[in-house]
């Protein structure tokens, strides 16, 4: 009952997430209102990250982690989904010049990174028992699969994927978007505030899984000590 009643506590901010996002979605802003949407909701990512990584230090255990990560994780999908909404909105505004890629190839670029982005999401379900957010997080730390390659491949398809969708637009601007803010916010996100998370719920197991598993890029896996 008790865990019932903190999902429930938990479910609060991911809706008014969805609130938000949905309201973001139905306005019609000036190029500066769009501006802030796209970029200065992606840069409002990077001083939430290091308040919640002081918060964290300062109570390091996993019952106050788990409430820190959810506010954190509410304020990133906020973030990331005002920027993405309005960006895939706005694009042609601010194309800066159309990359010359058939759209049939960016479409099917979209679809296999999608597919691609799927499959950590159910790696880290059937193996974690958890979802990819606060709102279930893991109860195991997942190791196997893709996670032996590398320790964020969600994360790696999901900037891909993102690349992938400025192809399909044909967009310059939305490519510089993804490389110079997008991705640095994330990658950000996973080493000062996610990788210090995982020690503190997991402890030696995770230190010794980080040890030996690229932090990104993959690799061939190597054996367990």
């Amino acid at each position: 009952m008790q865990g019932f009643s903190a999902f429930l506590v938990r479910l609060v901010p991911f809706g008014a997430v969805a609130a938000v996002l949905y309201w973001v979605s139905r306005q019609t802003f000036p190029p500066a209102g769009n501006a802030v949407c796209i970029a200065g909701s992606v840069l409002a990512i990077f001083p939430a990250v290091f308040v919640a990584r002081n918060l964290l230090d300062r109570h390091p255990d996993a019952g106050h982690a788990a409430s820190v990560t959810a506010c954190l994780h509410a304020w990133v999908i906020a973030c990331f989904g005002t920027a993405l909404i309005k960006a895939l909105q706005t694009y042609v505004a601010w194309r800066f010049f159309v990359i010359p890629l058939p759209q049939e190839i960016g479409f099917l670029l979209v679809a296999v990174t999608g597919t691609a982005t799927a499959l950590p999401v159910a790696n880290l379900a059937l193996r974690g028992l958890g979802a990819p957010f606060a709102l279930a997080l893991s109860r195991r730390l997942a190791t196997d699969w893709l996670y032996r390659w590398t320790r964020n491949p969600m994360v790696l398809a999901t900037i891909l994927w993102f690349l992938a969708i400025g192809l399909w637009l044909q967009s310059a601007g939305f490519v510089a978007w993804v490389l110079l803010l997008a991705t640095p916010a994330e990658l950000t996100f996973l080493k000062v505030y996610e990788e210090r998370e995982l020690e503190i719920r997991f402890g030696d197991s995770y230190r010794a899984y980080k040890a030996r598993t690229p932090f990104l890029w993959p690799r061939r896996p190597q054996p367990e000590a």
